[in-house]
């Protein structure tokens, strides 16, 4: 009984199992397939999720506005920037504001460049703009400019 059970695990052993290399590239191919359709999908969608969270920054630097307003009676002047939110400015009445600022940091748009703060504001009493991708005035889809005017 033995010897035909190790003679059957020798036959095992003598078996040349294996991938054969068309079943390889097949495989490799199929994976290809799917890497560049899974890519076509995410890469617009990436797009999309910055000018989305460029307009979640805005709407974050609004509040932060409006309750600067609320304690200080007006809004931060241009020179002063955004940047009065996160720490108080030279030339403001101490005791009006708010311990540890209006907010904990302030964040660049998606592409890396500061938002632009105007006030008194073109469009609205005070206008923020990120630039877009390219960073410039204008432009179109990812170049194109959000604004806090456009809701």
């Amino acid at each position: 009984m033995n010897i035909l059970r190790l003679r059957d695990q020798i036959k095992l052993l003598e078996k040349d199992e294996g991938f054969t290399l068309i079943e390889v590239l097949v495989t490799m191919a199929i994976i290809s397939i799917m890497v560049v359709g899974v890519a076509l999908t995410i890469i617009p969608e990436t797009g999309k999720a910055q000018i989305i969270r460029a307009k979640s920054d805005i709407r974050i630097l609004e509040q932060g506005l409006e309750m600067y307003r609320l304690d200080m009676l007006d809004y931060p002047e241009q020179e002063m920037g955004l940047a009065a939110l996160k720490s108080l400015p030279s030339g403001v009445d101490e005791e009006r504001y708010r311990k540890g600022g209006y907010l904990k940091s302030l964040p660049d748009d998606p592409w890396g460049n500061p938002y632009v703060y105007i006030y008194p504001g073109e469009n609205d009493v005070y206008d923020i703009i990120s630039y877009g991708a390219d960073g410039e005035v204008g432009g179109e889809a990812a170049d194109e400019d959000i604004v806090s005017w456009d809701k």
